[in-house]
This record gives C-alpha cells, sequence and structure tokens, in this order.
C-alpha cells in the first residue's frame, strides 16, 4: 500500500496552496498517497485542484488585516494570542488526523502546528528571515524555534547567488537540517502566441485585494491594449466576462493559468514569492505592486527593482504610466533547477537521517 503523506498549506493568500501542487503531483508520481489539509480559500483551491485527494478542514487562524498598510504589523501582532491558539488547536487534529489517516509523513508549508514526534515531519519556507522592521530579529527567532521542533526544513529556493529569496531565505548563519529544494511552479513554458498584453493577477488578504482591484480596474480603462484580469476569488463557480478591452476571470484553474500566463507579454501582480517563482519559471517580465505593510514583499519588490529585475511602486502611487518602465527592465529569468523529488522524499521511507 502506498503510504499516506499530510500536506498542509498555510491560508494566507493562495501562495502557500498553488505551489504545493507541483509536491502534490511529486507525491503521486512517486507513489505516495497525499492527503491534503488547510482551511479557507487555500483549502477550497486544492479541492478544485485535486478533487480525487481526501480533504481535512484544519483550525483557521482568522487573521485580520488592516485596512492602512502602516498599522499592517501592529494590527498582526495583537491577534498573535488568537493565532497561537489556533496552534495549538492544529496541533491536537494532527495527533487525531495521524491516528486516522494512517500518516507516515507531513510536509507543513508555513503552518507552524501540523508536524509530529512520531512521524517525519518537513516544514516548507521561504522566509528563514521573518521581516518585521525593528522587531525581524524576534519574529526571526521565533519562528525558527518552532522549524527547530521539525525533521527538515526545505527552502524552496538555490542555496548560492543568484537566487530568488535573497535574505528571506538565506541567513547569515544558516539553520541546521535545511534543504535548498530549489525554485517551485506548477507551470511549465509553452510557445504560445501571444493574446494579451498585460495580464493582471490579483491575490493575498483582505481588504487590501480588494483595494488594489478597485484601484488597477479605475487606471487600466485609459490602456491602450487587451489585458487579461484574473481577480483571485475563489468561487463555486468560474466566471468569465469582458468590458471593452479587459476579459474577466474570478478566478482560473491550474492549466488556464499556465496557458494564459504564456500568452501574455507583461504580468501586473503582488510581489508573493510564489508569483516571482512562477514567473522565473516562465521568463516573464512583471511589475510588481507589494501589500502594504508586508515586509516580506516590498523587501522582494525592492530587491527585484534594485536588481534591474522588474520595476515596482507602492499601492497608492501607481498610476498606468508606470508601466513603460517594465521595458527598461531585464524580467525575471529561469532560475529552475531539476528537483531531486526521490532524494528529499527517501525521509518518509526511513533512508534518511539528518
Amino acid at each position: 500500500m502506498n503510504k499516506n503523506i499530510l500536506i498542509a498549506p498555510l491560508n494566507w493568500g493562495l501562495g502557500h496552496a498553488t505551489r504545493c501542487i507541483p509536491i502534490i503531483k511529486a507525491l503521486e508520481q512517486n507513489g505516495f498517497t497525499p492527503i491534503i489539509a488547510s482551511d479557507g480559500v487555500a483549502l477550497a483551491l486544492l479541492k478544485k485542484e485535486f478533487p480525487h485527494i481526501i480533504a481535512i478542514e484544519l483550525p483557521g487562524y482568522n487573521i485580520s488585516y488592516a485596512e492602512n498598510g502602516k498599522n499592517f504589523k501592529w494590527k498582526l501582532v495583537a491577534q498573535m494570542p488568537k493565532m497561537f491558539r489556533a496552534i495549538r488547536k492544529e496541533k491536537a487534529l494532527v495527533r487525531k488526523i495521524i491516528a486516522n489517516y494512517e500518516i507516515a509523513g507531513i510536509i507543513s508549508d508555513n503552518r507552524l502546528g501540523v508536524y509530529s514526534k512520531s512521524v517525519p515531519s518537513v516544514f516548507m519556507t521561504h522566509q528563514l528571515n521573518v521581516l518585521s522592521g525593528k522587531t525581524s530579529w524576534f519574529t526571526t527567532k521565533v519562528h525558527s524555534n518552532y522549524i527547530s521542533k521539525f525533521n527538515v526544513c526545505w527552502v524552496p529556493d538555490t542555496d548560492k547567488f543568484p537566487n530568488l529569496s535573497g535574505k528571506l531565505g538565506h541567513l547569515e548563519k544558516p539553520l541546521k537540517k535545511t534543504i535548498y529544494i530549489g525554485p517551485l511552479s506548477r507551470f511549465e513554458k509553452k510557445s504560445l502566441s501571444i493574446k494579451y498584453d498585460l495580464m493582471v493577477i490579483l491575490s493575498g488578504p483582505e481588504p487590501q485585494r480588494t483595494l488594489l482591484e478597485e484601484k488597477l480596474i479605475e487606471e487600466l480603462q485609459a490602456y491602450p491594449k487587451e489585458i487579461l484580469f484574473v481577480k483571485g476569488v475563489i468561487q463555486n463557480e468560474q466566471k468569465t466576462w469582458k468590458e471593452n478591452h479587459i476579459t474577466y476571470y474570478n478566478f482560473m484553474n491550474s492549466e488556464q493559468l499556465n496557458t494564459a500566463f504564456n500568452e501574455s507579454e507583461m504580468v501586473l501582480c503582488r510581489s508573493g514569492y510564489t508569483t516571482v517563482m512562477d514567473l522565473a519559471k516562465l521568463d516573464k517580465k512583471a511589475f510588481f505592486i507589494p501589500t502594504p505593510g508586508q515586509y516580506e514583499q516590498e523587501y522582494l519588490a525592492k530587491k527585484y527593482k534594485t536588481e534591474g529585475i522588474a520595476p515596482s511602486c507602492k499601492q497608492e502611487k501607481f498610476k498606468l504610466e508606470k508601466l513603460s518602465k517594465i521595458d527598461v527592465y531585464k524580467g525575471l529569468q529561469n532560475y529552475a533547477t531539476a528537483i531531486d523529488w526521490e532524494n528529499l522524499f527517501s525521509l518518509f521511507h526511513g533512508k534518511r537521517e539528518f
């Protein structure tokens, strides 16, 4: 019988869930039976992608976000007790899941309570340094303490320069049991005719996703060419409509997105790390608007701008004419490396120790 592996992405936007898609496929290809566990839109998306896989709902962290980016960190800090309570509930539920589903291994994408001392447990993150302004040393220390409870930490990036995560994924003093597995993407580069001059894809927590959507729709009315606008709102039914030169989708599945990216000349999006990995796999040029107050996205946008890869600006400062800067930048190149899944999954066969 195939071994059951629990794979649990954090429900923070869609990025953690979507980058688990290639892992789920790799598990199936290597003779394992994945079982999905998450909550909210992350769980909804994976259930649509893998309707044949068992899906379990975990306790939601239920974090609400500030409308003003300057208040983002402090509102998050105020909700930490609520988050830690959810993590404790998560740990208790994981014990039951292990027993009920005969789990032989765990892959947690940033879910701090999804691990066990009784089965091999993997923590996946691109944030070894957790940036939070002047408190970065503290948030990084707390995060490192949680990571130490797992058997191994997978970082979806390369260990040397050039890399995509910069100081987020590379500590001055590396953590033990860390493996750089290479960038992850569910997409493949295809030779397709360009259908859209610009693709807009939204993601991330509310209310910032909606605030950016409203701003972009207003600004892009004067854009002279064809636009594909994917709102990133997971609903029961897919909806699509066209208004003037803009074709809208409430959401797309992975296959549709893969085609859409390949048929688009440029991309306008958040500077979330999963999106960055996808763009790098597809060699795309992009313009980034980081989520206000999210230090990680602000850092990445600044990094790519400094390195001449992609332009960016703050959400409140975006104007249509800023898109003309995309041509001056070199775009995201292919950082892809072949991932040795057989070796990584050997942990679940008891063939690897750290």
